[in-house]
C-alpha cells in the first residue's frame, strides 16, 4: 500500500479541521485481535502494521468518536492513509461499524472523512465482506433518519468510496482529489484522469460540492442544521411573489377571492418566516418574510386572458428560479447530480435554511424543459427530506419535460413517474408555487396535490396552447382562443381546485 504523502492531512489533523477548539472524543471498539499474520497467514503481514502503527501513530486505518462542528454533535470517523493506505481490514470494520452503532444509539450524524485505497488485500475475502458491514451499518443509520454527510479526501477509491463514501447522502470532496472506485494501479492505461478526480465526479453528479479545506467547517456546519436530526418540523411557507424587477409583490389571492399578505397564501402549507466553491451553495442571501416598502403598493393584475397568462409566464424579464430562491433562504446548500452519471442545470434542488434557522429542502424548475436526470435528482432530494423529516418547496416553471431522443434514451417516462411517486410517498409537507410555466405532466410531477399555489405570472395547463390548436387543426390565429379554452389562467386554476392561491 502506498505512504500517505506530505501534502495529506492525517485523520486526526482532517478532524481538528473541522472540530477545532471544541476537540474530538475518541471511541474504540472491544478488543478483537487477528490471528498471527491475519485471517489468511501472510507472510509479513503483522510486520507491516506494526511498521504503518510506528509511523502513523495509529492502531488501524480508521478512528472515530464523538465531536462537535461549529453548534452541532455529531460522530465523526477519519481515515488514516499513511496506515496502509487507508485500506479497510477486519479491525477496520469493526471501527466503522462501531462508528455507524454509535450515531444510532446517540442518535446523531454521522460525519465521514474518507481517504482509502480500498480492501486490503493482505486479509483477502475476510476484508471484502467488510463492506456489507459498513453497508448494513449505513441502513440502519438511514432507517433512523438520521443523516450522512462524506468529505473524499486525497484518494478516496475502491470499496471506501462505493459505501462509506457515495453510500452518504451528501457527498463534498476537497480540490484535486482522486476520487473513483478503479484506484490508480487497477484502471485501464487510457484512463482519461479527469474522470477519477474530485472536478469529473462533480461534473458528473457524483458528488454533490467541491470544497476548499478553508471552507470546509462551514460548509459541514450548514449541513448539518440542514439536515438534522429534527423534529416536527413546519410546512415550507409559500414564497412570497417577485414582481419584473424582482422585488417582492404586495398581495395574495386566496382560493375564497379574499386578499392576504404577499407569500402567505392560505391553508396548508401557508405560514410566515424569516427567510466561492464549486457546488456549495454557502453563499448567502436576504432571506424572506421581511417586510419590504414594495408591500404597500398595488397589487398585479390577473392577466385577463389565456393568451395573456402565456405570454406573461414566457416574459424573459420574469424573475426565474434563482431570483426566488435567493430571496427565501439565508443559506443556501445545493444537492447536485442524479447519482446516476448525469446532471440538469436546469432543475435546482438541495437544502436551504431560512432567516429564522428553518430547514426546507427544494426542487425549482428553471424555465428549461426539465431532463431526466432532473427529474432523478428531483426524487432524491424529495426522499432525503422525507427521511430526515424536512419539509420540501417545489418550483414550478417549464414548458414541459425534454422530449428529444436523448432524453427518451435516458429514461425519461421513468424519471418522471419515479418522481411523481416521491412526491406521492412523502410523510413530509409538500408546498408548490408555479412561478412561470406550467407544461403538463413534466411539471406537475413536482406538484404538490391539495398544497399547490400560483403567482399571476403563471400558467398551468394539460397542453401547450399552439400544441393543441396544431391537433385540433386549427390555424395559428386560432391559438389565443384555445388557450382560454384550456382554461389556463391563475384564477381558472383556482376555480377549477387545482391552485389553493394566487400569490401577488
Amino acid at each position: 500500500m502506498p505512504d500517505a504523502g506530505p501534502d495529506r492531512a492525517t485523520a486526526r489533523k482532517a478532524i481538528a479541521l473541522l472540530t477545532g477548539a471544541a476537540g474530538f472524543t475518541e471511541h474504540r471498539p472491544p478488543p478483537s485481535p487477528l490471528p498471527p499474520d491475519g485471517p489468511l497467514g501472510w507472510a509479513g503481514y503483522d510486520a507491516a502494521r506494526e511498521r504503518a502503527s510506528a509511523r502513523t501513530g495509529e492502531e488501524e486505518s480508521v478512528l472515530y468518536g464523538t465531536g462537535v462542528v461549529g453548534d452541532r454533535a455529531c460522530v465523526l470517523l477519519s481515515f488514516e492513509f499513511g496506515f496502509l493506505g487507508g485500506s479497510l481490514g477486519r479491525q477496520t470494520g469493526d471501527r466503522l461499524a462501531a462508528a455507524y452503532e454509535l450515531a444510532l444509539a446517540r442518535r446523531l450524524p454521522l460525519v465521514a472523512l474518507v481517504a482509502t485505497g480500498g480492501s486490503r488485500m493482505q486479509e483477502g475475502m475476510i476484508a471484502l465482506t467488510q463492506l456489507q458491514r459498513v453497508a448494513a451499518a449505513s441502513v440502519r443509520l438511514r432507517a433512523a433518519g438520521l443523516p450522512q454527510i462524506a468529505v473524499v479526501r486525497d484518494p478516496t477509491t475502491g470499496g471506501g468510496w462505493a459505501t462509506v463514501g457515495a453510500g452518504a447522502d451528501v457527498v463534498l470532496a476537497l480540490p484535486g482529489a482522486q476520487v473513483g472506485f478503479a484506484g490508480s494501479r487497477v484502471r485501464p492505461p487510457d484512463a482519461d484522469p479527469y474522470a477519477y478526480s474530485a472536478d469529473g465526479q462533480f461534473e458528473a453528479g457524483q458528488v454533490d460540492a467541491v470544497v476548499p479545506a478553508d471552507e470546509l467547517t462551514a460548509a459541514v456546519t450548514h449541513w448539518l442544521r440542514a439536515l438534522g436530526p429534527h423534529e416536527d418540523l413546519p410546512a415550507a411557507p409559500v414564497p412570497r411573489a417577485l414582481s419584473v424587477a424582482g422585488a417582492p409583490v404586495p398581495r395574495a389571492l386566496s382560493a375564497g377571492g379574499t386578499e392576504s399578505a404577499a407569500g402567505a397564501g392560505t391553508g396548508a402549507g401557508a405560514g410566515t418566516g424569516a427567510g466561492a466553491a464549486k457546488g456549495s451553495g454557502a453563499g448567502t442571501g436576504p432571506g424572506a418574510g421581511t417586510p419590504s416598502a414594495a408591500d404597500s403598493g398595488p397589487a398585479v393584475p390577473l392577466p385577463e386572458t389565456g393568451r395573456e397568462a402565456v405570454a406573461r409566464a414566457r416574459d424573459p424579464r420574469r424573475p426565474r428560479a434563482e431570483a426566488y430562491l435567493a430571496d427565501y433562504f439565508a443559506v443556501r446548500l445545493p444537492l447536485h447530480g442524479d447519482r446516476s452519471g448525469s446532471t440538469d442545470p436546469g432543475l435546482l434542488c438541495g437544502f436551504g435554511l431560512r432567516g429564522d434557522g428553518q430547514p426546507v429542502a427544494y426542487v425549482a424548475q428553471c424555465g428549461t424543459p426539465t431532463r431526466p436526470a432532473g427529474y432523478r435528482a428531483a426524487a432524491r432530494t424529495i426522499r432525503l427530506a422525507d427521511r430526515l423529516g424536512v419539509p420540501v418547496l417545489t418550483l414550478v416553471d417549464t414548458p414541459g419535460a425534454a422530449n428529444d431522443a436523448e432524453a427518451e434514451r435516458a429514461g425519461a417516462g421513468a424519471a418522471i413517474a419515479d418522481t411523481f411517486a416521491a412526491v406521492a410517498a412523502a410523510r413530509v409537507p409538500v408546498t408548490t408555487l408555479v412561478i412561470g410555466e406550467g407544461g403538463s405532466g413534466g411539471a406537475l410531477a413536482l406538484a404538490a396535490p391539495d398544497n399547490t399555489h400560483v403567482t399571476v405570472d403563471s400558467y398551468f395547463s394539460v397542453i401547450a396552447p399552439e400544441l393543441a390548436a396544431a391537433i385540433l387543426k386549427r390555424p395559428p390565429s386560432e391559438t389565443g382562443a384555445t388557450a382560454d379554452q384550456l382554461r389556463l389562467r391563475p384564477q381558472d386554476l383556482v376555480d377549477l381546485g387545482f391552485a389553493r392561491s394566487i400569490v401577488g
